[in-house]
């Protein structure tokens, strides 16, 4: 392992050293690649190899196609982690530091130096500094071909002249609003969050949900109940709450509302004032009555463990007939009874489900019947129920009908009937709204720890994703991209169609000042959406030197659109108009992007904001072209976490492992779409794979060989396989690439040694090594590197073209002469086992008559034009001809192979066979010989006879 890890160093460096990768305009065919910068606030880890591994494959294949490839690389540091993280070190908060302590470690040896650095991360622009920096070192460690020169923080002046700029450009075209709309929110930050704010936010989809609220009569106030299916209030036969919660009554909007403490910061968030009047135990509720708001029906309040006080109101009404839960709490409390609540077993009794929705394929309750079928055993089943509640609900929503026991709106679909029902409510005062926060997982926390919950600002900026201009224009740009894979394309689209207002400003946190209110800061996901443009100047901005305060929106409308004045352009910013120009013409060379390549985790915000934006400002010749997407990574069977233990670091592969053996693992051990489980020994087994690559190739000899016909059919597999490879990259099928050229050659090589000599066999993989490593070269560059040298060239091969295919040994008969010989041997393996001879001598291979291969051949010819005539062939060959009819249909057959190339392949594998068998083959012909089993012989299958 040692060597290859001194091999990959040896080749970073000179890459670094002669600025390989680097990409400016020049007359040539280009491909603009680029993948998210990465977020700058810790360590990168395999997970994140996976996503810039394929990109750097697919950048390296076009570069070896032939193309002008620019792959340029930023460091993302905007947005409010980075300050979470800084504050937590400033309240001193042990976790934070031991784990900052432990991250940073990973790259310094010295733990005081590691103290002084930790300590320094109290100044958010220290995490941003360092973590930026060790995004180059982990890349470049990964021997990603990054250009460099374009690298950027998301904080730099420059940058965030740009983002104005792009902001500027939205608001003009009615893009950004402001407004009161319900946004994630963190409790501590006093803060708007978006993804990249929360813990885990790509994974645990959080989002808003918007509850309805019944309102109960009872006493003189309401027991409000949340729900998110107004129309079931027609089969409400009672209210559940935990017995354990603590309740409040409030004053709000001059009316009484009872409902769980925890709702008070809720309504608190959102605008709602209220006063609170009293609290009380859950328990004090139990067996009271309260009144169905629909049809003052009398209800009991029941205990229900199942009640969480934390989602919604703390109150939730019981349709046991169309609700999973509340069957299986309702029948567990009938068992169990609820005497010392002071209700009698008979009230419980007299509760029965009350059927309002007839839904195809279910009788009166369905709840009853699904929870039947999945087998539920009580209320602590939620797997099941969950399961059962999600299954009722869709298909009662999009079949379901309501019965005539709904009053108006009976016969009305359940799909229109939630929200008629709602409105109507609304109307008679007995109905209102509530925000929750959803997501996979719960509690949702962000980066600072605090708890996110749902909250109404005023005057919040907002990117407007709901206007029907823009989503037109996002679909349009959609609909001319190419999305690998394809099937993803209808995902994109469907956000596009749900997509709304978003929150695009923030209090707190790094970034770039929204330019119509320079007291908010632009947040971090809409900051990053048309950057690609970026990396095309940003170079030659550094290079000359000007200042951020001058670049103004004409510096940017001339730029990328070729707008205005060059003259007064360049004397603003005291440059030349040459230098100008120049910035001008290497964006318009390079856009449009020809394709991102990330996560599909990202589809549901950054790749759809990114076609928004791109569609929104940019003319269409300069609209993205297409996006491929790889699946996530777990690690030693479970998600990536700290607690586990199963996160590895980059730099840890790098120095414990094999870079190369990482880029090949990562390529080939599922398909990129699918989620890829990483397992240290499965990397393990790959080091020694590209260790054994690397000695084949090593050890090879130029050795002269002929050109047998075992050899030419491994030179037409190995072409064959190459010439595949080149069509499965055009849909950046990765895994199938790196089949073909590393595991099916290796595959055939390993059969092609057994069948000649060692001196032969190195000939063969020297004539091979250098076409091979050309094609291996974008998965294990730096083993190529070494082994391109070591051949005795002095040129990168990370800059050789990919080799034309050698059409001229591609021979599929060879193959099948291949393949037949292999069958032989097994075929005369198996005779000579049942021939049962103590002694046997001599094995005879006696080859079909000639007649019989020129009758293959005449029918395989009518075949291929659709239709043999077998009449005309029987006429033409003979009564004797007949048998073989059958023979053909059996086999199968595709090719023909003339009998003296079979004859030539069994001649050359005689030494072989009599060596795998121990006794003398002889070979002859069915027209001479006096062996009566001879007539058995077909092509491709000679009759064995033992003597």
């Amino acid at each position: 392992m040692s060597f290859l890890r001194e091999i990959e160093k040896k080749w970073q460096e000179l890459w670094k050293r002669d600025r390989v990768f680097e990409a400016d305009p020049r007359k040539q065919k280009k491909f603009y690649i680029t993948i998210p910068y990465p977020y700058t606030s810790g360590a990168m880890h395999v997970g994140h190899g996976r996503t810039y591994t394929l990109g750097d494959i697919i950048a390296r294949f076009y570069r070896m196609l032939g193309y002008n490839v620019l792959f340029p690389m930023a460091a993302h540091v905007s947005g409010t982690p980075i300050s979470s993280i800084s504050a937590r070190i400033a309240r001193g908060e042990e976790e934070a530091i031991e784990l900052y302590k432990d991250t940073v470690s990973i790259y310094e040896s010295d733990e005081k130096k590691v103290e002084e650095i930790v300590m320094g991360f109290k100044e958010p622009e220290q995490i941003a500094n360092y973590f930026s920096d060790k995004v180059k070192e982990d890349l470049s460690t990964l021997g990603c071909s990054i250009d460099w020169r374009r690298f950027f923080r998301t904080n730099e002046p420059y940058y965030n002249k740009f983002v104005e700029w792009q902001f500027k450009k939205l608001n003009a075209q009615g893009f950004i609003k402001k407004g009161n709309y319900p946004i994630l929110y963190c409790l501590r930050c006093e803060n708007a969050v978006g993804e990249d704010d929360i813990k885990g936010g790509d994974e645990i989809k959080a989002g808003i949900l918007e509850l309805q609220l019944i309102k109960f009569p009872y006493e003189d106030a309401f027991l409000v109940a949340s729900t998110l299916r107004a129309e079931t209030i027609f089969g409400v036969t009672n209210l559940w709450i935990n017995p354990k919660d603590r309740l409040v009554k409030i004053l709000i909007q001059g009316e009484k509302w009872v409902i769980s403490k925890q709702t008070l910061t809720k309504l608190r968030l959102q605008g709602i004032n209220f006063e609170v009047l009293e609290e009380m135990d859950g328990i004090q509720l139990i067996g009271k009555r309260v009144k169905n708001p629909i049809n003052s029906k009398e209800l009991l309040v029941l205990p229900a463990s199942f009640v969480d006080p934390e989602f919604g109101t703390g109150v939730v009404y019981s349709v046991p007939s169309h609700a999973p839960y509340d069957y299986i709490a309702l029948e567990d409390i009938k068992k169990k009874g609820a005497s010392e609540f002071g209700i009698s077993q008979a009230e419980l009794s007299s509760i029965q489900p009350i059927s309002i929705i007839a839904t195809p394929g279910y009788g009166d309750h369905p709840a009853i019947e699904l929870c039947k079928k999945l087998q539920v055993r009580d209320q602590n089943d939620r797997e099941k129920l969950d399961q059962a509640t999600q299954l009722l609900y869709r298909e009662e929503f999009y079949e379901g009908v309501l019965k005539p026991n709904c009053m108006e709106f009976s016969g009305m679909k359940v799909s229109e009937a939630k929200e008629k029902v709602f409105e109507y409510l609304k109307r008679q005062g007995l109905a209102s709204t509530l925000y929750e926060v959803v997501a996979l997982e719960k509690p949702v926390r962000c980066r600072c720890g605090g708890e996110v919950s749902v909250a109404i600002i005023p005057d919040q900026w907002f990117l407007d994703y709901g206007n029907e201009k823009w989503k037109n224009l996002a679909r349009e740009c959609l609909e001319q991209m190419q999305i690998y894979p394809q099937e993803f394309k209808k995902v994109f689209m469907d956000t596009i169609d749900w997509l709304h207002e978003r929150p695009c400003t923030r209090k707190r946190g790094l970034g770039t000042r929204f330019p119509f209110d320079r007291r908010w800061l632009i947040e971090s996901l809409s900051d990053s959406t048309i950057y690609m443009a970026f990396y095309t100047i940003v170079h030659l901005l550094r290079k000359l030197n000007i200042s951020a305060e001058r670049l103004d929106d004409a510096f940017f409308d001339y730029v990328f659109f070729k707008q205005g004045d060059p003259v007064e352009v360049a004397e603003r910013l005291e440059i030349n108009v040459a230098d100008l120009k120049k910035m001008a013409e290497e964006f318009h060379y390079w856009y449009p992007l020809d394709l991102r390549s990330t996560g599909t985790a990202h589809i549901q915000n950054h790749l759809t904001f990114f076609i928004f934006h791109h569609a929104a400002i940019f003319p269409k010749e300069y609209w993205p072209r297409a996006i491929n997407l790889n699946g996530m990574m777990i690690s030693e069977g479970r998600k990536m976490s700290k607690s586990f233990g199963n996160i590895v670091p980059i730099q840890k592969v790098a120095s414990q492992y094999s870079v190369d053996a990482y880029r090949l693992y990562i390529s080939y051990a599922a398909d990129p779409i699918t989620t890829l489980d990483f397992r240290i020994k499965d990397l393990e087994s790959f080091v020694q794979k590209v260790e054994k690559f690397y000695y084949l190739i090593k050890n090879s000899k130029p050795n002269k060989f002929r050109r047998k016909i075992v050899i030419r059919s491994f030179l037409s597999k190995f072409y064959r396989n190459l010439r595949s490879a080149f069509e499965k990259m055009g849909n950046y099928e990765v895994r199938d690439y790196v089949q073909l050229v590393f595991f099916n050659i290796l595959g055939d090589l390993a059969s092609l040694r057994n069948k000649i000599s060692e001196e032969e066999f190195d000939g063969v993989v020297n004539f091979i090594s250098e076409d091979w490593l050309r094609f291996l070269t974008p998965i294990i560059p730096h083993v190529c590197e070494e082994l391109w040298h070591s051949l005795g060239n002095n040129t990168y091969i990370s800059l050789e073209k990919l080799p034309k295919i050698k059409e001229n040994l591609i021979d599929e008969r060879m193959e099948k002469l291949d393949e037949f010989l292999e069958n032989l041997q097994r075929d005369l393996v198996t005779v000579l086992k049942l021939s049962k001879l103590e002694r046997p001598k001599v094995a005879n291979i006696i080859l079909a008559a000639e007649w019989k291969y020129k009758f293959y051949e005449a029918a395989l010819q009518q075949a291929k034009g659709g239709k043999i005539n077998w009449d005309g062939l029987i006429q033409e060959f003979g009564e004797h001809a007949k048998p073989l009819i059958k023979k053909f249909l059996e086999s199968k057959v595709e090719i023909i192979i003339p009998r003296k190339l079979e004859l030539k392949a069994i001649r050359e594998a005689k030494i072989l066979l009599e060596r795998k068998t121990g006794i003398k083959v002889k070979i002859s012909l069915e027209e001479k010989s006096k062996i009566p089993k001879a007539r058995e012989a077909l092509p491709l299958r000679p009759c064995i006879f033992i003597e």
